[in-house]
């Protein structure tokens, strides 16, 4: 906290004054000075009146304030100095509007000068000086030194500090998150036998919220009932605390408590000229022997019969069930309720007060996912004729959105318009990132056009998130403008997306060129000097997304330059960070066909004691594939079983694959029966890899045996499968045949796995025996999102065509029998 600079340290100010202990002297008023009563408004805001004299005092007080605010602090202590010489009938309201002028500043410092003066002067101080001089001292941040003042008040003979002093040096307490000093204060509020009032419960409530320690906001609500009978403002601060310490069951108990209180007319609120509520009740503690039955707010003796909605207490499993009643409120009520309101007068200060409370208490609705309590909420006060104002509504879709998706808080929205209700920023926030993560990026733009000030980015990164997910930079342009409009200072996140959205210039699976490399460069160093202006550090998500940009680009030497950007800040600090890091750049290098780089880096991770995990040993194995070795691929196998993992599906795949690049079909079948009898999950993909190789040389007995092993693992067949068995069927002669299995493998694609086919009239009628022109263009369209249906249904309308029967019984075809003998007597022979 900035301090006002000064002559002389404050320290040595306060410790010098603490030695002496002022005494009170009775000072006989002279003839030159006019008695009359005078009130001033303290800084607290508090009306206090003292029996002072009209004099030259005042006008050198002013004269010393005016100084103090042209910044001429030289000339505001030697006036200050002539005020304390200049007359020896000088007491300390002489100096209250001095304290009072530092008190609002503040400026610890001058209080000091004047506490010297008048401990020079014999003057005693009284308690709206001690008050003003303490608060001073708070505001400026010199908590030791108030304290110190505090504890000298309290041990001076005839000076006795009075309750508000120590509320105001709780209150910076508060405020400045200081426990110790805190407990210390308790510690002499005690010894002194001070007492608390309303305020310093309030003030313990905000250092218990701070230190967030509910048991504490606990043991203040028990001691302030056993001294207290309730009041609308205290629970109203109860109310705020207790939704910020997450507890929602003790928030809406204190909110039942406020309705049964404002429903019955004991409110004592009242309104300053200024608009400030205050309780007009005397703060008198009344001490009780028993700790006050909350069952005494029956207000059977009231004349205002109090509807049934408003005693119900909240069991402990109802603030986290979705069904759960807020005030118990039954269908049948809710006229009865309604006609019991129109007899109930609360003043419009109450009325604040609870919408206020009720928004804290569906607030924390929205914290604690809590959607159902949420909108009974919002229905008790709708009944309760507390219209819910923005505020209110920016809690309630965040809490509904948490439980039900967007939609549900759109349709808040909807109702917010109807009722002329402008929405929070935050509102419109909350909503876009909802529908960014369910990827309607029409809605979350929409919403976020809408929006006029937003000082944190993540509902743009939100939308941001969506379009990478989708592959549409061109949307998260648009959003970055209305960032930069917006003035939105962008985080870590932010960059993270934008590396992995526009590191690259090319669409995935295109080959980048010179032009491509060269406007992926442009990008991201303008990425990168972004980040250097806000002073954000890569993480490691965006070095790898930049890594992973400079990849797809094939800008190998790049790669390689950030890689060692990466050790320095990454890997070298935390090599568990630093193995994602290394497959990242080993991916890459692999799919340039980078061999040899790729070898030396897994090399040097080794040698670096960075530990390689299952995806590396993938990737470097995929490397022996281009390479063509399988002994070193066995090799690598041995290292990944050594570390703990075990191989995959893909690793048979990438296996098979460099086998069947020296032709050695019979031995990929071998590790096909072992990757089969290790229990992998066998794909699509490991059996059309070993199909493929099958047609190439037309080895005819093993497409159909690994068609018949596919069919056996109940692994549909693809698009692609069909086309290699086909191929080997028509490049060998067999035309029918491979018109036979093209059919019996296209009706495998759509059906069940039982082999029924339950939409079987719609696809003969509408699509494969169809005579109009637009079959075809109505099998594209509909199937448009599934590659096999439209594969399939496309297949059997060209069998149709060429006049090959179609049956619905793929597995009684001829071929298909024939293929399962022949299986059944391979395994049986092996």
């Amino acid at each position: 906290m900035h301090r006002p600079l000064a002559r002389v340290p404050l320290r040595s100010i306060a410790d010098s004054l603490f030695k002496s202990q002022p005494q009170y002297h009775g000072r006989r008023i002279g003839p030159d000075r006019l008695e009359y009563s005078r009130t001033l408004t303290t800084s607290n805001g508090h009306e206090v009146s003292w029996h002072s004299a009209e004099s030259i005092t005042r006008s050198m007080q002013i004269q010393i304030i005016d100084a103090l605010r042209l910044g001429e602090r030289g000339k505001a202590s030697n006036l200050l100095l002539n005020l304390g010489h200049g007359n020896d009938s000088l007491r300390a309201d002489d100096f209250i509007y001095i304290l009072n002028y530092c008190a609002k500043s503040p400026d610890p410092l001058f209080v000091m000068e004047t506490w010297r003066i008048m401990d020079e002067k014999e003057i005693s101080l009284n308690n709206i000086c001690s008050l003003l001089m303490v608060q001073a001292l708070c505001k400026g941040g010199y908590l030791e030194e108030a304290f110190k003042l505090i504890n000298f008040l309290g041990e001076s003979p005839g000076i006795y500090p009075v309750l508000p002093i120590y509320n105001s040096f709780l209150r910076a307490c508060a405020k400045m998150q200081s426990i110790k000093n805190a407990n210390q204060c308790l510690d002499l509020m005690e010894h002194q036998m001070v007492g608390k009032n309303e305020v310093t419960y309030s003030e313990l409530l905000k250092l218990a919220v701070w230190q967030q320690n509910l048991p504490a906001a606990h043991q203040i609500w028990k001691d302030y009932i056993k001294h207290y009978s309730l009041s609308i403002i205290p629970l109203r601060k109860f109310i705020w605390s207790f939704t910020r310490l997450g507890d929602l069951k003790s928030a809406y108990e204190k909110l039942q408590y406020m309705v049964t209180l404002a429903i019955r007319g004991n409110t004592y609120v009242n309104k300053t000229s200024e608009g400030k509520l205050y309780s007009s009740r005397l703060d008198i503690p009344i001490p009780s022997i028993c700790e006050l039955d909350l069952k005494k707010l029956d207000l059977e003796e009231n004349k205002h019969s109090v509807p049934s909605i408003y005693c119900e207490n909240l069991d402990d499993h109802a603030v986290n069930a979705d069904q759960c009643t807020a005030f118990g409120l039954g269908v049948g009520e809710v006229e009865n309720v309604r006609m019991d309101m129109l007899d109930i007068h609360i003043s419009q200060p109450v009325m604040k007060i609870l919408r206020w409370s009720f928004s804290d208490v569906i607030h924390a609705c929205a914290r604690l996912r809590n959607g159902g309590l949420a909108e009974q909420l919002i229905l008790q006060m709708q009944k309760f004729g507390l219209q819910p104002s923005s505020h209110t509504y920016d809690g309630f879709v965040r809490a509904v959105t948490s439980e039900r998706g967007f939609s549900s808080g759109m349709e808040i929205l909807r109702i917010m318009q109807q009722r002329n209700l402008k929405p929070y920023d935050s509102t419109l926030a909350n909503l876009s990132i909802g529908c960014s993560k369910v990827l309607e990026l029409d809605f979350a733009e929409a919403l976020l056009a809408q929006i006029s000030k937003c000082s944190y980015p993540h509902p743009f990164n939100a939308f941001l998130a969506a379009c990478d997910t989708v592959d549409q930079p061109e949307r998260a342009v648009q959003m970055l403008a209305k960032m930069k409009q917006l003035k939105v200072v962008p985080d870590i996140r932010t960059y993270e997306l934008l590396f992995s959205l526009f590191g690259n210039v090319n669409a995935p699976y295109e080959e980048g060129d010179m032009l491509s490399q060269v406007d992926a460069a442009k990008r991201i160093n303008a990425i990168e000097m972004d980040m250097a202006r806000y002073g954000i550090q890569h993480s490691y998500l965006s070095m790898k997304n930049l890594l992973k940009a400079l990849g797809a680009e094939g800008m190998i030497r790049e790669l390689i330059q950030y890689l060692d950007v990466a050790e320095n800040i990454f890997c070298r600090n935390n090599i568990y960070l630093g193995t994602p890091i290394y497959n990242t750049v080993l991916h890459s290098l692999v799919e340039a066909k980078e061999s040899q780089m790729a070898i030396k880096i897994f090399k040097n991770m080794k040698s670096f004691g960075f530990p390689a995990d299952a995806a590396t040993y993938h990737i470097m194995i995929d490397c022996c594939s281009i390479l063509g070795c399988y002994r070193s691929a066995c090799a690598l196998i041995s290292m990944m079983l050594r570390d703990g993992f075990y191989p995959l599906t893909v690793t048979y795949t990438v296996l098979i694959k460099i086998l069947l690049e020296d032709d050695d079909i019979e031995e990929a079948l071998n590790l096909l029966d072992q990757a089969s009898s290790e229990r992998n999950e066998l794909d699509t993909l490991l059996f059309n890899t070993i199909l493929e190789k099958a047609c190439e040389k037309e080895v005819i007995e093993v497409v159909e045996f690994v068609v018949e092993w596919m069919h056996q693992e109940k692994v549909q067949p693809d698009p692609a499968t069909c086309h290699f068995v086909f191929s080997a069927y028509a490049n060998s002669g067999f035309h029918s045949t491979a018109m036979e299995a093209l059919q019996v493998l296209s009706m495998r694609m759509i059906c069940e796995e039982d082999g029924s086919f339950p939409e079987k009239a719609e696809f003969e009628d509408d699509f494969i025996f169809a005579e109009d022109i637009d079959a075809e263009s109505r099998i594209v369209q509909l199937f448009k999102d599934s590659e096999e249906n439209l594969a399939a249904l496309l297949n059997l309308r060209w069998c149709a065509v060429l006049g090959f029967p179609i049956s619905w019984s793929p597995n009684q075809s001829p071929w298909a029998r024939r293929l399962s003998s022949n299986y059944t007597a391979s395994k049986g022979a092996t």
